[in-house]
C-alpha cells in the first residue's frame, strides 16, 4: 500500500493551546500531527474549503 506524501509544519502556540493538543490527541488515540490534521479537515468541511486531492502520478511504459 502506498503512502501518501507528507510534509513538514512548524509553528509556535501558547503552551496551554499545547497541552489541550496534547490532552485531545490522548483521549482520541491519535498523535499530535494527526489530531492538528483532523482538526484542520473538520475545519475546512464546516467552512465549505475544499481539500485538494493529490495530484496522480504519471506512469510510462
Amino acid at each position: 500500500m502506498a503512502t501518501a506524501k507528507t510534509t513538514t509544519l512548524t509553528f509556535r502556540i501558547e503552551p496551554e493551546l499545547k497541552e489541550a493538543l496534547r490532552t485531545a490527541a490522548q483521549q482520541e488515540h491519535r498523535s499530535i500531527a494527526n489530531m492538528v490534521a483532523v482538526l484542520i479537515r473538520d475545519y475546512c468541511k464546516q467552512n465549505d474549503i475544499p481539500i485538494q486531492p493529490p495530484a496522480a502520478k504519471k506512469t510510462t511504459r
